[in-house]
């Protein structure tokens, strides 16, 4: 089943054509780039271009982070409760990692 604005899209494209609107684009007769997704490549560029980043990345950070704060933390309690929530960060993020593929 087709759109129920095929109609006009074609019809704006059609005439963006004719007035010459595609003309001179940059990039015009080169590959394009190889992607690694091409599925997601759109999503992908533009989440990427408004400083998005995936989920395993943010935890990843999140992690040095407790890692930091481990290193110069000397409260045994403190010390314990962060190894735990590290441990838990590793499993988050190679889940992360997984559907991030």
């Amino acid at each position: 089943m087709d759109h129920p604005l095929i109609d006009l899209i074609n019809q704006k494209i059609a005439e963006a054509e004719r007035e010459g609107a595609f003309d001179n684009l940059s990039g015009a007769g080169k590959p394009l780039p190889q992607e690694d997704d091409p599925e997601n490549a759109l999503l992908n560029r533009v989440i990427k271009e408004n400083g998005g980043v995936p989920e395993f990345v943010t935890l990843s950070r999140h992690l040095e982070k407790l890692r930091e704060e481990l290193r110069e933390t000397g409260d045994r309690t403190r010390r314990t409760e962060i190894m735990k929530e590290m441990s838990m960060m590793d499993a988050k993020i190679d889940l992360a990692r997984k559907a991030h593929r």
